[in-house]
């Protein structure tokens, strides 16, 4: 194990020499404030350390220990052969398991230490990264947003900056769909409600400049009665619908419905894991027409999801994206965290199944205003791996946004 302290005026600043110094698996020891800074201990190599002495007694307890060779070798004569390393057996393997367990258990304090004695020295910051661990927004934005706030505000005042700053990182854009009209494709995964976004977005434009500017294609060939569904739609708005199996029928329609101002092609759910997902959407590419994309992002998953989903169809270079299930999603942190990250900017909000009602501009405030509407207290969740941000490794990331 090798143990070395450092100091720093600033958590922040101490947590980048130690990860600087001895990387990102380091584990903090302890830290506390002296009159010279924050001082912080740290170790690396600890659990190889642990894990050979261990091992090495599993061996011995169950009878695996094999004696050494001394094997010779004289002139003219070749050496022997050195005995194969022996794979680890069961033991070996649950004494590792238990020791990576063990240390889990020692970290988790210290990181609360940590957190404590950040709660001592700043508690208007702490109760900010409270509330936003709450609302699940990623720890590395919620540093950021943190440091926005000014020293000597209070808490009231800190938390309205804090607000005001994670409306301000939300990508947004007004692009003029709804009154300048374009070809637009949606795409997205399974589920999230495109077929039902597609029949908003026409019933709006329809109801501004008149149901003979809107015509509708689907691309669906994948889901049993998508055709069905958006035909409906299209009955319903007085819109005709259009079905187009691969690029040379969509050129076909768009050059016939040259004289709309407003197409809106449905696309077939994929998975983000779906290794031929640039091969569906080639016709998108060769229908010899500028066809503008919007990702559809369901509110209501998981961060890891939602990341998933944007790194996947990021290879189709989405320009919007439509947020959908706003009102079935228990929290927002996750989508919004993914938003900020990777810079795409939402058009349009959708909170139900109503056509076209349910469908809104995109509104920071309001999308802030829901987040934390929906964040659950601690005393309810789990905000440990936000206690754990204080000392772990995202730190000497914070300034990536």
């Amino acid at each position: 194990m090798i143990m070395k302290r450092f100091m720093a005026a600033e958590m922040r600043q101490v947590m980048q020499q130690v990860t600087d110094d001895l990387g990102e698996d380091a584990l903090i020891l302890s830290n506390r404030r002296t009159e010279d800074g924050i001082e912080v201990i740290a170790a690396i190599d600890y659990e190889d350390e642990l894990e050979g002495s261990l091992a090495s007694l599993a061996d011995v307890a169950a009878g695996a220990t094999a004696p050494r060779s001394h094997a010779v070798a004289t002139v003219g004569e070749p050496a022997a052969p050195a005995p194969e390393p022996a794979r680890p057996d069961e033991s070996i393997l649950q004494v590792r398991q238990e020791l990576r367990a063990l240390r889990d258990m020692l970290e988790m304090p210290l990181t609360r230490l940590g957190w404590q004695a950040q709660q001592d020295r700043d508690p208007v910051r702490a109760v900010i990264m409270e509330r936003l661990g709450e609302a699940r927004l990623h720890p590395v934005i919620a540093n950021h947003i943190a440091d926005q706030v000014q020293d000597g505000m209070d808490a009231e005042a800190g938390w309205q900056c804090a607000q005001q700053t994670l409306a301000g990182l939300l990508p947004l854009d007004d692009d003029g769909l709804l009154e300048n009209g374009g070809v637009v494709a949606l795409v997205g995964p399974t589920g999230v409600g495109k077929t039902t976004t597609i029949a908003k977005l026409a019933a709006r434009f329809a109801l501004r400049h008149g149901r003979r500017h809107v015509a509708l294609v689907t691309m669906d060939h994948y889901r049993i009665g998508a055709h069905d569904q958006l035909r409906t739609y299209g009955k319903l708005l007085g819109v005709p619908v259009y079905i187009a199996g691969d690029e040379q029928e969509l050129a076909v329609i768009l050059n016939q419905m040259d004289d709309r101002r407003l197409i809106l092609i449905d696309t077939a759910g994929t998975s983000q894991r779906d290794q031929t997902l640039p091969e569906r959407f080639a016709a998108l590419e060769k229908a010899g027409r500028t066809i503008h994309r919007y990702l559809v992002m369901a509110a209501n998953a998981q961060l890891s999801v939602c990341d998933d989903v944007l790194q996947a169809f990021s290879v189709l270079r989405p320009e919007r994206c439509i947020l959908t299930k706003l009102d079935e999603a228990t929290t927002l942190g996750g989508i919004l965290s993914v938003l900020i990250r990777h810079h795409l900017p939402v058009s349009f909000l959708s909170d139900g199944q109503q056509v076209p009602d349910d469908l809104h501009p995109a509104d920071a405030q309001r999308l802030v205003a829901l987040a934390l509407a929906a964040a659950v207290p601690e005393s309810q969740g789990d905000t440990a791996w936000l206690h754990a941000f204080q000392t772990n490794r995202d730190v000497a990331h914070a300034n990536a946004i």
